[in-house]
């Protein structure tokens, strides 16, 4: 059983819609001992959200002001991102940071802010499903450093090398998130590196999950991380023994303040 890693997972919100900020706290939780720093990936929020930052711009400046700390976007919806563009935007960040980049991705929702609606992209979610699942294509490939030629009625790349690579050899570690339930996201996961099951209540929901997704994979003995999010001073245990890699602290992204994160911050992770 691997031992647990602990990450402060936090949105990009209101008083947190700051990347000076978001430096600071990856600094002092790197100073803390936690082991990764992870930022939502929105363009909007429901009211009583106002301020939304980018999470790119929070992640640069998170890697300038650590050394150690695993980062990334926790996740990002490929379905409005152009893959050349997160391929890009990816490897020069795993270089910034040196090889310290995990890339959580899912398929997005317009629930919580419209914010697929609100812009003109795609609401469908089996053609967001669709769209994500070939950026996920193109991103490996890009990654590789090959040629990458790619042609369909969703995306085009023709014959075009991306350089440089990410500094990970293997290439951007991907984490796939989805509800626990759902068959698609864990046949998704299962090609991948990671699962991050959200809205988990109960540890058994995780297990069952974990499980779901070993009967998709070609080898389930080989190394594998399952991130959970569990409310800061949750006993981690249960979750560790259904499989649990990493523990991602899960706040109100409604209510959450500068202070209450700083203060989780600075308690130390919990394992």
């Amino acid at each position: 059983m691997k031992p647990l890693k602990t990450a402060v997972w936090i949105p990009l919100f209101d008083e947190l819609a700051d990347p000076r900020l978001v430096a600071q706290l990856a600094a002092s939780a790197e100073e803390a001992g936690w082991d990764g720093l992870f930022v939502w990936d929105h363009v909007r929020w429901r009211p009583p959200v106002r301020a939304v930052a980018d999470p790119w711009v929070a992640l640069t400046a998170a890697a300038m002001a650590t050394e150690t700390l695993r980062l990334g976007p926790m996740v990002t919806p490929l379905a409005r991102r152009r893959p050349a563009v997160v391929a890009r935007q990816t490897a020069s960040l795993d270089l910034l940071s040196n090889g310290r980049l995990t890339l959580g991705v899912g398929i997005g929702s317009d629930r919580f802010g419209e914010e697929f609606s609100r812009f003109g992209d795609e609401v469908d979610d089996r053609k967001r499903a669709e769209l994500t699942d070939e950026s996920l294509t193109i991103l490996r490939a890009a990654w590789s450093g090959e040629a990458v030629r790619h042609r369909t009625a969703n995306y085009t790349v023709d014959d075009v090398e991306f350089l440089p690579r990410p500094a990970q050899q293997d290439g951007i570690p991907i984490w796939v998130a989805g509800f626990p339930g759902n068959v698609r996201p864990r046949r998704r996961a299962a090609r991948y590196d990671g699962f991050f099951p959200v809205n988990l209540s109960h540890p058994d929901q995780l297990a069952e999950a974990v499980e779901g997704v070993n009967e998709f994979r070609e080898d389930p003995t080989a190394p594998y991380d399952v991130a959970v999010a569990l409310e800061p001073g949750t006993d981690p245990a249960p979750y560790v023994a259904a499989g649990a890699t990493w523990s991602l602290t899960d706040f109100d992204a409604e209510s959450i303040t500068r202070a209450e994160v700083e203060a989780v911050v600075a308690q130390g992770p919990f394992r």
